[in-house]
């Protein structure tokens, strides 16, 4: 924004009065304004000015101010969003951090779906692997092709919106805030069953853990892009790594390299249901959980360092690449060593 001083009377050269510029975010809109007298601004030179942040003058308003302050820093100006972009391997963590984490479930969810047919409904495991992972190739390479049509973003929304209207790209942000809600909900829960899996006397306290896990990730993403990329680095490249060992030590194991599987359970209940086409789309459906989160890449282009759209289009082939070797490693593994999800305690 190029806002001009109250004393200022001709119109700058760059804005026309009434002119609206697009930005370089979606969404965004340049206009030309003139600010209120009693707004501090502060000079930046070539007309331009910066608005200064005020500070409450009561004492529970300082208070409020201090303490956010304290919990995601201090506000940012304009000028300071192109500090704040991201490198690949920080943006693999912030944007692949809630597709990545679907595979900690993803397999248990189709063996919920199959074993309500018995354990000969297991035959269907890797047949359904490889058709989540084949759909999430398909879904990978759209949105790479997508993010090379609209390099300053182009998610869901955008895309619908250029191409089939208005009202179908609200459907389509419609189904996506609906999406994001579910998939907190969904992830946060899967997180705190996989801690009190292994941590039994924590589970008395699911809910206590999934709301304090929730205010963490809400204010870690309210301290910036550049600082959240900082924030979420080590937990999910330390997830990557273990989740790689888990499949070597898992490999090791089957191919009899002196590790011994730890006992699970591996005894089916009764079936309960018949096995039918509808329940293997239905395991097929829950699998497809693991492709959560895979737009996030395409939605966050301009959050990128230049070139953007390339650093983009990278960092989502890697997130594909890791995202279905894991998820097919694990669902190998649980269909070879047999492994029946239980209430008490996860796949994973």
């Amino acid at each position: 924004m190029t806002p001009i001083t109250p004393e200022e009377s001709e119109p700058s050269p760059q804005l026309a009065p009434g002119a609206t510029v697009p930005g370089t975010h979606p969404g965004d809109r340049y206009i030309r304004l003139v600010p209120a007298a009693d707004l501090p601004l502060k000079p930046a030179g070539n007309n331009v000015y910066i608005a200064e942040p005020t500070q409450p003058e009561d004492s529970i308003g300082r208070a409020w101010y201090a303490i956010k302050r304290l919990l995601i820093g201090r506000p940012l100006s304009t000028a300071e969003a192109a500090h704040e972009r991201l490198s690949k391997v920080k943006a693999l963590a912030v944007f692949s951090s809630d597709a990545l984490s679907s595979t900690a479930y993803a397999t248990e969810e189709i063996l919920r779906v199959l074993i309500l047919a018995g354990m000969a409904a297991y035959a269907f495991v890797l047949p359904i692997g490889l058709a989540v992972v084949l759909l999430l190739a398909i879904v990978v390479i759209s949105y790479r092709q997508t993010i090379r049509a609209y390099p300053r973003g182009g998610g869901t929304y955008i895309v619908t919106k250029d191409n089939l209207g208005a009202y179908p790209g609200l459907v389509a942000a419609a189904a996506l805030l609906t999406d994001y809600v579910l998939t907190v909900a969904v992830s946060t829960s899967a997180g705190v069953a996989a801690v009190t899996s292994a941590f039994e006397q924590l589970r008395p306290l699911r809910v206590e853990l999934a709301v304090a896990s929730i205010t963490l990730l809400t204010i870690a993403n309210l301290r910036g892009v550049r600082e959240s990329g900082t924030i979420f680095a080590l937990p999910t490249y330390a997830f990557i790594a273990s989740m790689y060992a888990l499949l070597a030590i898992g490999a090791a194991a089957w191919l009899g390299w002196g590790v011994t599987p730890h006992p699970v359970a591996t005894h089916a209940p009764e079936p309960t249901h018949a096995l039918t086409l509808f329940l293997v789309l239905r395991a097929f459906s829950s699998g497809s959980a693991a492709l959560t989160g895979v737009e996030a890449v395409a939605d966050g282009v301009p959050a990128f360092k230049p070139p953007e759209a390339q650093n983009a289009r990278t960092t989502l082939a890697w997130m594909g690449l890791i995202l279905g070797s894991l998820f097919f490693g694990i669902t190998v593994l649980a269909y070879h060593f047999h492994l029946v999800p239980t209430e008490e305690e996860t796949l994973v």
